[in-house]
């Protein structure tokens, strides 16, 4: 290995998974990464926005478990607060991870946390309009990732 190779080695992410079913299909972590995922090295992304480019490739994975009559909901860990279904996923930097979506009673609901605080249950859940086509947030969301990412709007008052 050439040092090259072991400084390129020493900044990629590392990940593995086994499952018991050798057919099942590939988890996240098994997934390749997007080429979009590499145009920023990982030193240089914030925790927020790598922990939200890892959930996009959880959430592409655990969708396409599913069957058509399921859409991913998660569930809030530590809490009672339920299941969110989730219809959007956002960061800020350098360290807020935000879900957005509706509880099982369809109130909108919004949970934002930090990135050290973050535990997330993935659920497959019931669709709420059967005989809509399922909604599959995952595979937006990874889109997303490949556009090119918007100049952050000014802030009013915040120093650049």
């Amino acid at each position: 290995m050439t040092l090259a190779d072991a400084l390129e080695a020493s900044v990629l992410p590392r990940a593995g998974a086994v499952q018991i079913d050798p057919g099942a299909p590939p988890t996240a972590e098994l997934c390749p990464l997007p080429e979009a995922l590499s145009r920023v090295p990982v030193a240089q992304k914030s925790a927020a926005r790598w922990a939200y480019e890892r959930l996009i490739l959880y959430i592409r994975a655990f969708e396409e478990r599913l069957d058509p009559a399921q859409e991913v909901g998660m569930g809030f860990t530590g809490t009672a607060a339920g299941v969110l279904r989730i219809e959007g996923l956002g960061y800020f930097d350098p360290d807020i991870v935000t879900f957005y979506g509706r509880d099982e009673g369809g109130v909108r609901t919004q949970l934002v946390q930090h990135v050290t605080q973050l535990n997330v249950v993935l659920r497959a859940v019931a669709r709420v309009a059967p005989a809509e086509p399922p909604r599959r947030i995952g595979f937006r969301l990874a889109a997303d990732l490949d556009a090119v990412p918007p100049q952050p709007p000014a802030r009013v008052g915040v120093p650049p």
